[in-house]
């Protein structure tokens, strides 16, 4: 074997050895704008992704619901492909499941979290909002945060009902409501004091997809905080602190989009997907199958 290939074979197996096998769960296509920023970040990250369509919107699941559905995907998961950790990159399930993750898998978990901090230092006028779910909205989590980083500040806050789904539709190239986005920014800028908002977080990673919509329809002069880029780096940096990952054997590829219920539309989503680094989309009730036992029926999504 001469030095040539044998320099190829020996920096190919070092590639290997440096890749991570990364899951990234959300209830739908939200998460997908963090999986962008962490494939920008570590170019040797595998990636399954799990949309728990399923359970579309967890914002308006009980909370016992997102924490069970969310145990059972991660449970499949770890048995199928042991990932190096997994990223919750949905804000309510973070609030929600996070600290009951922890305490059952040993897999490390990277969330997402409103950005109050960030938002208490950008804004001017120490005036800022919180687009965000329901969920997300009535979590003792989001006071503990305020009352942590945003001492000063006054904070306004949405529970959209709204906005996940229609950011379901914009990801696929449909028509939005404006009026109905114009309506949803007015519940801020229309507050007791939302004249002086400045700055506005989007507590939820699905809304991302609608920034430059939710920006046309808002007043000049808002900064529009999208925490997407900072949950990667956070990614990278815990990634880059771990050991090599030990060989293992993969039930699934190493970058695969899950859909824990039937896609209508899978067809079109195929391509979409396929952007984010994702050329198999696949339909596998992870929730229900995770330990064979299907959820009781007061759990399930309307």
């Amino acid at each position: 074997m001469n030095d040539s290939i044998t320099r190829r074979i020996i920096e190919r197996e070092r590639a290997q050895s440096r890749r991570r096998q990364l899951a990234v769960i959300d209830s739908g296509i939200g998460g997908l704008g963090v999986v962008r920023e962490i494939r920008a970040r570590i170019s040797e990250a595998d990636i399954v992704y799990v949309a728990d369509n399923g359970g579309f919107p967890y914002g308006s699941l009980p909370d016992a619901a997102v924490v069970e559905r969310c145990a059972r995907i991660v449970a499949a998961l770890d048995r199928m492909i042991a990932p190096s950790a997994v990223v919750v990159a949905c804000n309510t399930a973070t609030t929600v499941a996070l600290a009951p993750l922890r305490e059952r898998f040993p897999v490390p978990f990277v969330g997402c979290v409103p950005a109050i901090k960030w938002a208490a230092k950008v804004s001017k006028t120490k005036t800022f909002g919180l687009l965000a779910t329901p969920a997300t909205v009535r979590r003792e989590y989001l006071r503990e945060l305020i009352e942590q980083f945003a001492q000063g500040c006054t904070v306004l806050t949405h529970g959209s009902q709204r906005l996940a789904p229609l950011a379901e539709r914009r990801f696929r190239g449909l028509p939005v409501d404006m009026d109905a986005l114009r309506e949803e920014v007015a519940v801020l800028t229309q507050a007791p004091g939302g004249e002086a908002l400045d700055t506005i977080v989007l507590g939820c990673t699905h809304y991302g997809f609608l920034l430059a919509e939710l920006q046309a329809v808002a007043p000049d002069g808002i900064t529009w905080l999208d925490p997407a880029g900072a949950v990667a780096r956070r990614v990278a940096a815990f990634l880059s602190a771990l050991p090599p990952d030990p060989p293992r054997a993969m039930q699934l590829p190493a970058n695969l989009a899950i859909f824990t219920a039937p896609l209508p539309d899978a067809d079109a989503m195929r391509p979409r997907l396929a952007e984010y680094g994702f050329p198999e989309l696949r339909v596998l009730d992870l929730v229900g199958g995770a330990d064979g036992t299907p959820l009781p029926e007061s759990s399930r999504s309307a």
